[in-house]
């Protein structure tokens, strides 16, 4: 967890949340995340815009934040997968929230005509 800033004030909550899971590819992260662990390779398969350099920073600042746990397993070659902390499982529902109101934004903007490249389970749509 973060303890370089003890005096950091913020004007309004959203900037202490975004400053955790802000950005273009944190959000996206912690949602590959909810279904379970997951290995560097599996992130780059789900996420294939995304820079090994980008993938690798963003991973080490949820880890620094208490977001996600890394496991690193003593074998050859190396084996390291990451998972949703307890703290990070608090998540889940602005996850959630996004993922409702992104299906909205595309339906809206997009029509039924736009596809999503995920096939993503419709269960976090019941968690209202």
């Amino acid at each position: 967890m973060r303890t370089e800033e003890p005096d950091k004030i913020y004007n309004t909550p959203v900037e202490a949340t975004l400053e955790v899971i802000g950005g273009k590819w944190k959000p996206v992260i912690l949602f590959h995340l909810i279904s379970g662990k997951r290995r560097n390779n599996e992130f780059r398969k789900l996420m294939p815009r995304i820079t090994q350099k980008m993938l690798t920073e963003q991973l080490r600042e949820l880890e620094r934040d208490g977001v996600i746990l890394r496991t690193t397993y003593n074998q050859v070659p190396p084996k390291v997968e990451y998972e949703l902390t307890e703290y990070g499982n608090s998540l889940k529902e602005i996850l959630y929230v996004m993922c409702r109101w992104g299906d909205a934004h595309i339906e809206r903007t997009y029509g039924s005509k736009a596809a999503s490249l995920i096939d993503l389970p419709r269960s976090y749509g019941d968690n209202k």
